[in-house]
Formats: structure tokens, C-alpha cells, sequence
């Protein structure tokens, strides 16, 4: 499976894609996940230009509701002789829901290792599940598995501050090709991070998202260590190191996020 099958993105012209908001992309509060609509911009983006992403943000205008039928169009704005600079911009009806701006292409330098290292974590199978909290329905957090690496499990939260940094082995079951779509998935778990050091439970909206492609390679479960930096104002921020299992930097990703505390559904 790779990232276009899981949103079943389909392409309707040159320029255009489309795909509906399923249950298996949104999130608790039941619209789009963030990554999963930059996700969905770089599936088209990558297709049109044909090159890999180097970067990408997205900036998130409004809601896509589940079921809504999402419209994605690119527009390579210059195509030189190693980078395209080029933005995709997504629709449901005529309301426009998120813009990605994005560079692809490939160079030839390189160095022979990150300079960076992956932190020294429990093995996935030895990490204890990322649950959510009773009540919440059906979500993309059902289809993606999730174990603590490194940081408090939602029930361990207690009102006590903690560590800024956290991490948690993702995978999707039945394993994505690696890409730097299905990583933007995975980078969305920092809007969840002001949750750790705050030592209270607290629900993020994403206000952007940006990724940086590192290295892609094989790997079965993907690494998000989340490093939050501020929260102040009701708005939060912080950056993820993405590591596959072998220790490569495969990417890093960032973003704001507007946060509050926790709500558990009336029952």
C-alpha cells in the first residue's frame, strides 16, 4: 500500500485529483487530518511535476467534513533544471480547505550520515499502544498503529509537568512504501505533543504543517521523536525528528498548532 491507496486518491485530469474523507482519515473531532491533506497535496504534486519532495508546508483555511468529497489542483509555478517550486490547493465544493506550497527534485551531494542520532528507544514490540481516551469514535488513529517510545501513555497523564521530548513508533498495518506523503502522515503527531511537558491532556488543531525529506528507505515502523518548544497564548509549537528503524533520518516536520485542553465527550 502506498500513500495514494490509503486516501484512494483518484486523478481526474493533468492538474487535478480527487479523494473522499473517509473515517480512516479524520480525526477524533471527525474531519481531515492534517497530514493526511498534505499528504494528499504531495501525492499530486509529485505526480505532476515528476520528482520527489525536497520541502513542503501546508497552511489549513478550514475543515474538511467526513464524507466530503476533496478537489486537489497543482500548479507547477517554475520547473527549472533540478527543482520544481510548485503548490497544490485543495477544495470541497468552492471553499478552499488548504494550500501546499512544495520544491521537488533531487541533487547530487550528499553526506554520508545524519548529523543527527536517533535517540536510544525500546524496540515498537516493547513500547506500550497509544490509546485515546474512552469515548472517542472512529478515526484515522484506528488504522494507524502507535506505541509509546519514549514519554507517558494518555492514562499515565496526571497534572504533572514532563519532558518536552517524546517519541512514538507509528506504522500503518499492511505497511506503506516509504514516501514522503506517508511521512507527512506520521510528522502530524507532534499537534498532539503539548500533552507531555504540560502533563495535561490537550487536543491540537494544526495551523500548518511543514515537511523535510532527509533520506527515504525501507522501514516497517517509522520513529516520531516530538520535540515541543512553546506553548503560549492557547497556541503551540514543536518539530519531529522521523527515523526509520534501522536509525536513517528520513525526514523532519514542524508546525503550529492551536491548543487546548481536553474535553471528554457527554455521555
Amino acid at each position: 500500500m502506498d500513500a495514494k491507496d490509503f486516501l484512494a486518491m483518484t486523478r481526474r485530469d493533468q492538474q487535478t485529483w480527487s479523494f473522499t474523507v473517509t473515517e480512516r482519515l479524520i480525526t477524533p473531532g471527525q474531519f481531515l487530518f492534517g497530514g493526511c491533506g498534505l499528504a494528499a497535496g504531495l501525492v499530486a504534486l509529485e505526480e505532476a511535476s515528476g520528482r520527489p519532495t525536497v520541502w513542503a508546508t501546508a497552511q489549513y483555511l478550514s475543515y474538511a467534513p467526513t464524507h466530503a468529497v476533496v478537489t486537489v489542483t497543482t500548479d507547477l509555478a517554475v520547473v527549472g533544471g533540478h527543482v520544481t517550486q510548485a503548490r497544490a490547493t485543495a477544495f470541497v465544493g468552492e471553499r478552499e480547505i488548504l494550500t501546499v506550497n512544495a520544491a521537488l527534485g533531487t541533487g547530487e551531494l550528499s553526506a554520508p550520515a545524519p548529523w543527527i542520532t536517533m535517540p536510544d528507544v525500546p524496540d515498537p514490540d516493547d513500547c506500550p499502544p497509544r490509546q485515546l481516551p474512552f469515548g472517542v469514535g472512529e478515526s484515522i488513529f484506528q488504522h494507524v498503529d502507535s506505541r509509546v517510545a519514549l514519554g507517558r501513555t494518555f492514562e499515565e497523564i496526571d497534572g504533572t509537568p514532563g519532558s518536552p521530548i517524546s517519541a512514538i513508533w507509528a506504522r500503518v498495518p499492511g505497511h506503506f512504501e516509504p514516501s514522503a506523503a506517508t511521512l507527512a502522515i506520521f510528522g502530524d503527531y507532534v499537534s498532539g505533543g503539548a500533552t507531555q511537558p504540560l502533563g495535561q491532556r490537550t487536543m491540537g488543531r494544526s495551523l500548518d504543517n511543514t515537511i523535510r525529506i532527509a533520506t527515504l528507505e525501507p522501514t516497517e515502523w517509522v520513529l516520531c521523536e516530538i520535540h515541543m518548544h512553546a506553548l503560549s497564548g492557547g497556541f503551540s509549537q514543536g518539530t519531529a525528528y522521523l527515523w526509520s528503524r534501522t536509525g536513517t533520518l528520513l525526514a523532519t516536520a514542524s508546525q503550529s498548532i492551536a491548543s487546548r485542553l481536553w474535553e471528554p465527550p457527554a455521555l
